[in-house]
């Protein structure tokens, strides 16, 4: 018996190494029937444990050599691709751990060599995603994707304008390398599928992967489709790799659907569109292009979808219903996927069975308009996995591909000219360091709705937090009744806890006109100013009001703001209007309703003018003596160090991202709002120098900052440590 296992371990060898002759078993055969004597067996014996040994040899010189790689056909290469290297790893992701699991979900293979995917072969995955929700999700998506990767990836994004917004920013300022972004536009795409009914919540754009052989161009042969709510546990490239294995006809990679949706017993008078079998779930689809192409796909589903819907009237799941329905008359497309490449948690799943026998599952999804609450006594372990990705820090996925060099990207290059320029040694590296760090930033992280007043006076309160002020939002959201633009600092896992407070927040939920734009942490420093102008960049009304997030408004300042832009003629001169603010170091404070309470409150000692007693000048040139008499707006010129906070036309400058921490940002900004008009008015065009108007407005600061900054300005106050 030991020398059998041992000539079956060299059967198993020679699938790998097919230049080496299998050797006849017949001796050792169990279903022989030849009777051999005990003299002539000890012979044979003899004679097939050299013959073994001889083999052994010739392993180990086919092992020491290089590995060859297989000649695949034309159409499996990429024309985007010059000749790369090859590799045999599964690290690299060869698809070896998917064969070894095929026999598992009914997909036996040969034991032949294994397809590779070269080395720096860009992988191309097209994915259909729109509105804010969506663009959320998808986020998790592709941070499990890049997580696992070691070959260049090419995205394409079927988006609508909102989730292209969003992603367009987030994949600018993400800088993952050996990553391409396209974008193409759903909205001009509907009128290809707005014929079709459809009950799916995913709505019309669960049509779009349908018309991806037109949408796509025409030169990429072979794409990976994705829906939003999936999660990788593996190197896509070892389900890129799958293409090779297509045989004939079969132009599609699917799974088979994990629940009995498509077999009709879910309820009574359940009546599904026609599917083969089981049916197959499109969360997960292996698209050849060119081939679908020449067997003219878009004519193909088009009388599927018009044949079957004489009958259904309409989709119950969107474009899978036509998928299936094209594949119950044309099987031969087909190339069906073991199941750990889409293990589908929907209610009625069955896809226990998948991970029943498979341990090394690859692809989780969540293919329930439930997602994560879906009912399932796995689903523990599943959101597990989720939550990894969901939080993760994704400043961790730019990493270079080892041996595969991106292409020149000119902005990056000159990014880090300018910072092997800095002086390592130079006590405010880390400082001078940080104009130039590029933040992940994801705006419009929750949803936003709201069109600005068609008078032209709208105006946005504009700030800028970090977690610990989140307790501010409910109680700004119940001063101001217009448009809100919020910059948060956070890092991953906290924008996962700020979305949870949201959502359990019924004020915050009630409001749709606030704008939360979530600025991923990096570095040591609070990069104040860059908040202020990523809050500034989404403002999309005529004025804003830069505000700190520590400030409650008065009541009804909103509306004041508005009427005073008009009245001062904002629209057509440069003018800034400044509220004049006070502070109170009690935690519970009768909010004053009128500017004749809030003076008894400052006679009282209840509440101070701003920062009275730390920094007089911040606010000295308000002119409080005077405000406490003044009834109408009136003007005074800028001072040194003045900050106030000011309503402004939205083309106003940005603030100058430098200033980190605590400390004259504002005042560089407000000297800068006077700089500028001096220098128009220097250049011959008529306009007054910058004019500053206090309102008999108000607004409260509740908590104090505790910052420090260490700014060039003044290096020799730059500590070594923080």
């Amino acid at each position: 018996m030991v020398l059998l296992d041992r000539c079956l371990v060299i059967l198993n060898c020679l699938c790998v190494f097919p230049s080496v002759k299998p050797l006849p078993l017949s001796p050792l055969d169990p279903q022989s029937s030849v009777l051999i004597g005990a003299a002539t067996e000890h012979q044979d014996l003899e004679l097939r444990l050299r013959d073994v040994e001889e083999h052994n040899h010739a392993l180990r010189r086919d092992i020491s050599l290089p590995p060859r790689v297989p000649n695949h056909s034309s159409h499996h290469s990429n024309s985007r691709q010059g000749n790369q290297l090859h590799t045999h790893s599964t690290e690299e992701g060869t698809g070896d751990s998917e064969a070894k699991k095929g026999a598992a979900s009914g997909n036996s293979s040969d034991c032949v060599p294994q397809p590779v995917v070269n080395k720096c072969e860009t992988i191309h995955i097209a994915i259909v995603c729109a509105g804010y929700n969506a663009s959320r999700d998808v986020v998790t998506l592709v941070k499990s994707v890049l997580f696992h990767r070691r070959n260049p990836l090419h995205f394409h994004f079927i988006t609508d304008s909102i989730a292209r917004k969003i992603l367009a920013d987030l994949f600018h300022t993400w800088m993952v390398p050996a990553v391409h972004v396209n974008f193409y536009d759903a909205d001009e795409l509907k009128s290809e599928v707005s014929w079709i009914p459809n009950k799916h919540y995913s709505g019309i754009y669960g049509l779009m992967k349908l018309v991806l052989t037109k949408t796509l161009p025409s030169d990429l042969q072979k794409v990976i489709v994705l829906d939003t709510d999936i999660t990788f546990a593996t190197d896509i490239a070892e389900l890129w790799v799958v293409f090779h294995k297509f045989k004939g006809q079969q132009v599609l990679g699917l799974v088979e659907n994990q629940s009995d949706w498509y077999l009709g017993n879910l309820w009574k008078n359940h009546r599904p569109w026609p599917a083969l079998g089981r049916g197959f779930n499109t969360g997960v689809i292996l698209l050849l292009l060119d081939r679908l192409r020449k067997l003219k796909w878009e004519q193909m589903w088009r009388l599927t979808a018009e044949r079957e819907l004489m009958s259904m009237l309409s989709t119950s799941l969107a474009d899978q219903d036509i998928f299936n329905a094209v594949i119950k008359q044309n099987p031969f497309l087909v190339h069906q996927l073991p199941c750990f490449w889409n293990v589908q948690l929907s209610d009625h799943t069955r896809s226990e069975k998948c991970y029943k026998d498979v341990s090394d599952l690859k692809v989780i999804h969540w293919n329930s308009p439930k997602k994560l609450r879906v009912k399932n006594k796995h689903v523990e372990f599943f959101r597990n996995l989720y939550l990894t990705f969901l939080e993760y820090d994704g400043n961790l996925l730019r990493r270079e591909l080892f041996g595969c060099p991106s292409e020149t990207d000119h902005n990056s290059e000159n990014l880090q000219k300018t910072l092997s320029e800095l002086d390592e040694d130079d006590p405010c590296y880390e400082f001078r360091r940080e104009r130039f760090t590029v933040h992940r930033t994801h705006v419009y992280f929750l949803h936003y709705e709201y069109e600005p007043a068609l008078d032209n006076t709208d105006v946005t309160l504009v700030a800028q937090l970090s977690m610990d002020r989140l307790q501010m939002l409910e109680a700004i959201c119940k001063h101001w009744e217009g448009p809100i633009s919020l910059a948060l600092y956070l890092s991953d896992a906290e924008a996962q806890q700020f979305l949870r407070y949201a959502q359990g927040s019924e004020v915050l939920m009630s409001r749709s006109n606030v704008g939360y734009h979530i600025v991923y942490k990096e570095g040591q420093f609070y990069p104040v100013n860059l908040l202020r102008n990523v809050a500034m960049g989404q403002v999309n009304t005529p004025y804003m009001f830069l505000s700190d997030i520590d400030f409650l408004p008065m009541y009804g300042l909103y509306e004041y703001l508005r009427k005073s832009g008009v009245q001062l003629d904002m629209g057509n001169t440069k003018k800034a209007l400044v509220v004049p603010a006070f502070e109170t170091l009690r935690y519970r404070l009768s909010f004053p309703k009128s500017k004749a309470e809030l003076l008894s409150q400052l006679d009282m000692g209840t509440l101070f003018t701003f920062r009275y007693h730390v920094w007089t000048k911040g606010h000295a040139p308000t002119d409080f003596a005077k405000w406490r008499t003044a009834t109408t707006p009136y003007r005074v010129q800028w001072e040194a160090d003045f900050e106030p906070y000011v309503m402004v036309r939205r083309e106003s400058p940005e603030y100058d991202r430098r200033f980190v921490g605590f400390g004259w940002n504002k005042v560089a900004h407000i000297m800068e709002l006077d700089a500028q008009v001096t220098l128009i008015f220097i250049k011959g065009i008529v306009h007054p120098k910058i004019t500053i108007f206090f309102l008999s407005s108000f607004c409260i600061t509740l908590l104090a900052h505790q910052w420090i900054l260490c700014s060039e300005w003044v290096p020799s106050e730059c500590p070594n440590r923080w």
